[in-house]
């Protein structure tokens, strides 16, 4: 499937209208779930499991979006599937006192995948980008005071460009996910949180808070999407309110990553063979013992 329309052009300026976020998929739900995504699932187990043998890449996945759009559930059908050894997911949350006396990326680098391993930041570094715009207010982003606000906050991206291109040039690709819902899809869902009660669980009064600031949000979206798309990081803007669709295209994008990858299996030395097969004659002789010996056993009974 070809990714393209779905990813940010560095070179283009970044329009969030330019994405939808609701997409007729020309596929039905029943096509969706028990067909293409399962398919999706079963390339993704047998590439993670290869990438995790081979132990050369690692691939560092990053999920942003509003509440409600659907990050929890790619990890739920997509990610959960995979192999868990070579899996690592960490929910980024609110910095604490401890992270807060540190660099904003610090906080960041225990959630860094292995060789070997897919990594998924559950939000992300990017929420210290979002914050400072949507709430705390540009001038409060912890950087060289002799700059003025608007460029602080861009020299801030510029770090996380810079990040992101170690990462990549390391051996761990970066692969971005932005879930774009609209207003009303997420009012529905909140609603769905607030009324259902095994559902109540998963409600923050902070969404309502958050919702408030609908416009401001979309904007800092929009701007940190354009500033932060890069060619060796690009985003993928996915349309959330179509969750299952947005899903498959998750799986595609990943799919189509580990495939550039191409990870194989290990080969065997010549040295290493040989020793492979000696072991092999040895456990296959201490069973033809062990046979012997509980056959002279049973003789001897019937004697």
């Amino acid at each position: 499937m070809d990714m393209s329309k779905y990813r940010v052009d560095p070179e283009q300026k970044m329009r969030l209208s330019d994405y939808p976020q609701w997409e007729d998929a020309g596929y039905t739900r029943e096509e969706l779930t028990e067909k293409m995504i399962p398919e999706n699932v079963e390339k993704l187990r047998d590439l993670q499991l290869r990438l995790h043998a081979e132990e050369e890449k690692g691939i560092f996945v990053i999920l942003q979006a509003i509440d409600t759009a659907g990050k929890d559930e790619i990890i739920t059908f997509i990610f959960s599937h995979l192999m868990p050894q070579g899996l690592k997911v960490t929910p980024t949350k609110k910095p604490t006192e401890e992270e807060l006396k540190h660099d904003f990326l610090w906080r960041i680098h225990a959630g860094k995948p292995e060789r070997g391993q897919v990594g998924i930041l559950n939000r992300s570094y990017y929420e210290d980008l979002l914050a400072p715009k949507v709430y705390q207010g540009i001038e409060d982003v912890p950087i060289q005071k002799s700059f003025d606000s608007e460029e602080a906050w861009e020299m801030r991206c510029q770090h996380v460009n810079a990040f992101e291109k170690y990462m990549v040039e390391n051996g761990f690709p970066v692969v971005k996910f932005f879930l774009s819902i609209s207003k009303e899809e997420q009012r529905k869902r909140l609603l769905e949180r607030m009324k259902t009660p095994e559902k109540n669980w998963e409600f923050s009064f902070s969404d309502i808070k958050d919702r408030e600031k609908w416009d401001t949000y979309q904007k800092a979206y929009e701007e940190m999407l354009d500033l932060t798309s890069t060619t060796i990081a690009p985003w993928y803007v996915l349309p959330a309110d179509n969750d299952w669709f947005a899903r498959y295209l998750a799986s595609e994008a990943m799919v189509q990553v580990l495939e550039e990858i191409d990870p194989q299996f290990p080969v065997m030395t010549d040295e290493d063979k040989q020793k492979l097969e000696e072991a092999i004659q040895k456990l296959e002789n201490e069973g033809k013992e062990d046979e012997s010996k509980n056959s002279k056993k049973r003789e001897k009974k019937k004697q």
